[in-house]
């Protein structure tokens, strides 16, 4: 099944359109969002832009305390500005990682594990890149994706343990629902490369390591979820056509948002079984009918094993 026919067939089945969002948002709880946290702790990666920064905005006007963790310096001040001037709250710190640079992201992780508590752990921050290429590490960049959300979350799951209620909300897509866990070829060495469906695939194996963590870590809420498809930065510039034919119809970066912070914020969210995928505010499968998507346990712990010994290589 091609990503595009999957794309239309999900936006079709899970009213992925604006209209479809609007009777969607009838079923939610307002109730669950109205609360305010000025004791918790909350790390937003990609929270310059789009779903991440929309995230960070409303977590800001109900007093939480948001680190950013970005990549460019120079966008992520704008954002942080912008963010503390509309919500008036001070409390917004940067960080600024390149998170498909494993030592990076080891090292910052060492230094906010002595500097800082934390109780909520959003991972925002993707890349999809069109055409093969490599970091300086010889990674494939989208594949930075997976590595990435592996090394920050096992990192920091020592400092989320210590706390009250803590969770992990990691921002995956509709896409992967094409994809079945490939663990043969990490790297896309092997086949033709398509830069969509790596990233599906990158989408897929975070859904698989939420699913993990969650089963090793009982004390943390894992989940992971698809914002329906927004109207980003990220959308614009890396799907192209789909923009185009869309771009009517999806969500705002609001909109699209919503859900992530019903994960961080609500009770209603915490009282849902750890490891589930999320939608509009409900559980939903993450898998299609007929697809072949699900994996074994002996996959899934290869993934996790390919993926600690890269991660290792670079502490």
């Amino acid at each position: 099944i091609s990503l595009y026919r999957s794309v239309v067939w999900f936006t079709k089945g899970l009213r992925e359109d604006t209209s479809g969002y609007e009777s969607a948002s009838k079923d939610f709880v307002p109730h669950d969002l109205e609360v305010q946290v000025p004791a918790i702790v909350f790390l937003v990666t990609g929270g310059n832009s789009g779903i991440g920064k929309a995230t960070a905005l409303e977590i800001a006007k109900r007093d939480g305390t948001v680190h950013l963790v970005c990549r460019d310096q120079a966008r992520a001040e704008d954002a942080r500005g912008e963010i503390i001037r509309e919500s008036g709250n001070q409390n917004i710190f940067l960080h600024i990682v390149d998170l498909s640079d494993p030592k990076k992201i080891w090292k910052f992780v060492e230094n906010f594990k002595q500097e800082h508590k934390l109780h909520v752990l959003i991972n925002n921050a993707g890349c999809m890149v069109n055409k093969r290429e490599l970091t300086e590490d010889g990674l494939e960049k989208n594949a930075t994706n997976t590595l990435g959300v592996y090394i920050l979350t096992t990192g920091l799951i020592p400092v989320l343990e210590k706390e009250h209620d803590p969770r992990v909300i990691t921002i995956s897509s509709g896409g992967m629902l094409v994809q079945k866990l490939n663990t043969d070829d990490l790297q896309s060495e092997r086949t033709a490369f398509d830069g969509t469906m790596v990233y599906a695939q990158n989408k897929r194996q975070q859904v698989v390591l939420t699913e993990w963590w969650a089963q090793g870590h009982p004390a943390i809420h894992f989940s992971s979820m698809h914002p329906g498809w927004a109207d980003t930065s990220g959308v614009r510039h890396a799907m192209l056509g789909f923009h185009v034919r869309f771009r009517d119809r999806l969500r705002s970066e609001a909109q699209g948002a919503d859900t992530v912070l019903w994960l961080a914020l609500s009770s209603a969210a915490a009282a849902q079984p750890s490891s589930r995928f999320f939608q509009d505010w409900k559980p939903v499968s993450t898998h299609l009918p007929l697809t072949r998507t699900s994996s074994s346990p002996a996959e899934e712990e290869t993934l996790i094993e390919i993926l600690e010994q890269l991660a290792q290589t670079f502490k």
